[in-house]
């Protein structure tokens, strides 16, 4: 276990102590474990989470119904920088959901977090699938969710970053392809912005996406650096950072990234001017294929405030080789979301049912390949693609395939084994503004892991 994760359980343990106390008390006073008033095939079910988003949790649900239609399931979606603040209490209250999401590693809904909060899956997923289980399902779902041995929630499918997303009928407008290097990346923003079009825009206020950026970055300069730092087999004080971090400032200093991008959100701010077709180009990952389905993009688009709306073709490309290093289309993903089974849930066994189904079933994890939102954890499941109403078949649909292909055929994390107390947030959003030079970002990052 790393020093950082160690550090991390201990703060676990502040974070969820007067919970457990809360739980302590109520064993001791009740006397009895909490009783399950529902059946494998009947019960009511609330499911807490910040993705997916609520169309496609219904739609999800909606299968589910078909199949299992007395377990009747509500999604509630919580904000993402919220989630933390209300899941900790939530899940140590019998009020609390039935059903909720963890991730892996520590970032939002971090199963390091809130393991605590979860039954093990492990007997329940071993009699759905069998003795070879794990070989059925992806190993960055299962590892990633597994604390000390316990399975604490099972993934709905993985998600990857490290490209861009372009709004391809805005470079066809101005006859331009998607950039490969720096040079091409700056002459794509001059020629939009004479255009009175905006260029590339990112949320570089929520840190989660500056960190896909910077990874993105580093996967360039130097692939695996990135993670290998995060697990103390490389200084984050060696040259390689101080050159990723030169690249990152220049995205600011050199107008790549737009007017005041430290001060907006990616979630709603970026998203909803990338919809609203005010800018060209966008950080996300493959989360964002689902929206090249036009239904869905109709709904964003609305979501967004764009009235009337006209689905765009957009389409993923990889980040430009802003090294030169030749090294690029390296993407590195986790599972999404892993579903958790609430242990003061009086619905755990309607509960179970609904989780193996989206999770470890084959009509469960067509459903979510279908969503395009997620690569799904199941071995062997593909979007029926035929069935898919794109905005622009003829232009995506390879495209999406091909880059559904890389993507899972990734390796490299994103959150799993990243140090959530590195202080990135402060550091990039430091050395973008130019108030922390990128030597003194270097030992704050290696400080932090060293544990000074």
């Amino acid at each position: 276990m790393s020093k950082w994760m160690s550090a991390r359980r201990g703060a676990i343990a502040v974070l969820l102590a007067a919970g457990m106390v809360t739980l302590a008390a109520c064993s001791s006073v009740g006397g009895a474990a909490v009783e399950d008033s529902s059946t494998a095939s009947k019960g009511n079910i609330v499911w807490w989470g910040w993705t997916p988003d609520k169309p496609v949790a219904d739609s999800l649900i909606a299968k589910f119904n078909e199949e299992y239609p007395d377990i009747k399931v509500e999604f509630v979606s919580k904000p993402i920088d919220a989630y933390d603040s209300l899941i900790g209490p939530a899940i140590t209250s019998k009020d609390g959901p039935d059903v909720f999401n963890l991730a892996p590693g520590s970032a939002n809904g971090g199963v390091g977090i809130f393991s605590a909060g979860a039954i093990d899956l492990t007997d329940a997923v071993q009699d759905s699938l069998g003795e070879g289980w794990k070989d059925k399902l992806a190993a960055s779902g299962v590892d990633g969710l597994t604390v000390d041995g316990k399975l604490a929630a099972l993934s709905a499918g993985a998600v990857y970053s490290g490209g861009l997303w372009i709004n391809k009928d805005i470079f066809d407008k101005y006859g331009l392809t998607a950039p490969t290097t720096r040079d091409e990346w700056l002459s794509v923003c001059k020629t939009l912005t004479a255009a009175g079009e905006g260029c590339f825009i990112q949320g570089a206020g929520q840190n989660g996406f500056n960190q896909d950026t910077f990874e993105a970055i580093m996967e360039n300069v130097a692939p695996g650096a990135y993670v290998d730092a995060s697990l103390g087999k490389r200084k984050y004080t060696d040259s390689e950072f101080a050159e990723g971090l030169k690249i990152w400032k220049s995205l600011f200093d050199d107008g790549i990234m737009q007017e005041g991008a430290v001060g907006l959100q990616q979630y709603p701010d970026a998203n909803n001017a990338f919809m609203k077709q005010q800018y060209a180009m966008i950080m996300m990952g493959s989360w964002y294929t689902q929206y090249t389905v036009r239904d869905i993009m109709v709904g964003a688009m609305e979501a967004a405030g764009v009235s009337n709306p006209e689905p765009f073709t957009m389409v993923p490309v990889p980040f430009p080789d802003m090294a030169g290093t030749g090294d690029v289309g390296n993407m590195f993903g986790d599972a999404d979301y892993g579903l958790a089974v609430n242990t003061q849930s009086d619905q755990q066994a309607a509960a179970k049912t609904f989780v193996l189904w989206l999770t470890t079933s084959e009509a469960g994890q067509q459903a979510v390949a279908n969503t395009l939102n997620d690569i799904p954890a199941l071995s062997g499941v593909q979007p029926e693609w035929d069935g898919i109403e794109l905005v622009n078949t003829e232009v995506q649909r390879q495209l999406l395939m091909d880059y559904s292909d890389q993507a899972g055929a990734s390796t490299q994390p994103r959150y799993a084994t990243i140090n959530p107390d590195a202080g990135f947030e402060d550091v990039l959003k430091g050395v973008a503004t130019g108030s922390m030079s990128v030597e003194e970002a270097q030992k704050t990052l290696q400080d932090a892991l060293d544990g000074n």
